[in-house]
């Protein structure tokens, strides 16, 4: 293992000024839903990239100690943010598409009575791709339980994942329960389509028939980054203000905020989150490997039941998920709610509010007391 620091070099920072400042700006579409960019936002966003302090955001990345290990023929990158007692509980936290690592830090920085490590997936920020063979949900598990276990040293940990990650984490908690202490979910397990053939409670079947209803319109990037993620990819990785409006698109549109105005995301996300997630994915040209879990889908069939503990806090894109299916998957589930706030990126939408959830989980399993120090 070693560790890592990031450093963009001048040059770097130099090209990707030219690029911004020669951008060519499209107006909108005439008749054009706008679900997540305008080409006002937009045009505010390039500016504000060009003025970005990228070296204050650096420090504050550095702030975070951070390392590379090697695993399964990928490199993988992490934030390690270690609690001043050894013996406190380590949680694993694991990002989704299009989010990295970085937008995940505010949950960590919360909970300094723990041992938080923020992984990036192989092929997304500064981990690499593996090297061979597709990038399937049950190796992932498998890849982020050596690092928590063989590199990091850790007997038993919490897990927790959001979007593509969300599987991933479930496959955890499912394949190694020996290690797993509990599991938080804030994307609750769905079942496989055969799988959702076989529902009988009406909720649970109204929930995937409002999702497929949605399907159409909202899977488009989906569907693209699946079946021509090359093509897609060449564009987002040349042009800066291509790749920030591809990403910061779905941040709009997944995260809690009201329809409308897209700047609404940053009562949400500030802005130079927005920008610091899309300088990682520029910085890294990790954007065309960060489609591998579209077009590399495996079959790794379905997932056992969780039989570790569980708390499921239902985000807001997502509430009318039933408490059925959490029930019929998490075994032993200690707590089931619907968010009031917080939406697809819910640790970095609402940081404190999910910290103290957390925190009463692992107090609830007995991994920290009831009197642990409260979050700066």
């Amino acid at each position: 293992m070693e560790p890592f620091t990031l450093h963009v070099p001048d040059a770097e920072l130099a090209d990707l000024h030219a690029r911004l400042r020669a951008t060519r700006l499209l107006p909108d579409q005439q008749g054009a839903p706008h679900v997540g960019m305008t080409s006002d936002y937009l045009a505010e966003l390039v500016a504000s990239w060009l003025e970005l302090d990228w070296r204050e955001r650096e420090r504050w990345l550095a702030a975070h100690p951070q390392a590379i290990a090697e695993i399964d023929g990928a490199r993988i990158h992490h934030a390690h943010l270690r609690a001043a007692d050894t013996d406190a509980p380590a949680l694993l936290v694991l990002h989704g598409w299009p989010h990295t690592f970085a937008l995940q830090l505010d949950l960590a920085e919360r909970l300094p009575d723990m041992h938080v490590v923020v992984a990036s997936l192989p092929g997304f920020g500064f981990s690499t791709p593996f090297a061979e063979g597709p990038m399937g949900e049950q190796r992932l598990a498998d890849a982020m339980h050596d690092l928590m276990t063989r590199v990091l040293g850790y007997r038993t940990f919490l897990t927790y994942g959001e979007d593509v990650s969300a599987n991933v984490s479930d496959r955890i908690a499912s394949s190694y329960p020996g290690s797993v202490a509990g599991i938080v979910a804030t994307h609750a397990h769905f079942p496989t389509e055969a799988e959702r053939t076989e529902l009988v409670d009406p909720d649970a079947r109204a929930f995937f028939e409002r999702l497929a209803a949605d399907a159409p319109f909202a899977s488009a990037y989906a569907h693209a980054q699946a079946t021509r993620p090359d093509t897609l990819a060449v564009g987002l990785n040349d042009s800066p203000a291509g790749l920030l409006s591809w990403i910061v698109e779905k941040l709009v549109e997944w995260s809690d905020t009201p329809a409308g105005d897209p700047r609404l995301v940053e009562r949400r996300i500030a802005r130079e989150r927005l920008l610091t997630e899309a300088s990682i994915y520029w910085f890294g040209q990790s954007i065309g490997t960060s489609f591998r879990p579209y077009f590399e889908s495996v079959d790794d069939g379905p997932i056992a039941p969780v039989e570790v503990p569980a708390a499921v806090h239902v985000q807001r894109h997502e509430a009318d998920y039933p408490e059925s299916l959490a029930r019929g998957f998490y075994r032993d589930l200690r707590t089931f709610e619907r968010l009031e706030q917080g939406g697809h990126f819910a640790i970095a939408e609402v940081p404190d509010a999910m910290a103290a959830r957390f925190r009463a989980f692992a107090i609830a399993l007995g991994l920290l007391a009831a009197q642990s120090p409260a979050e700066p």
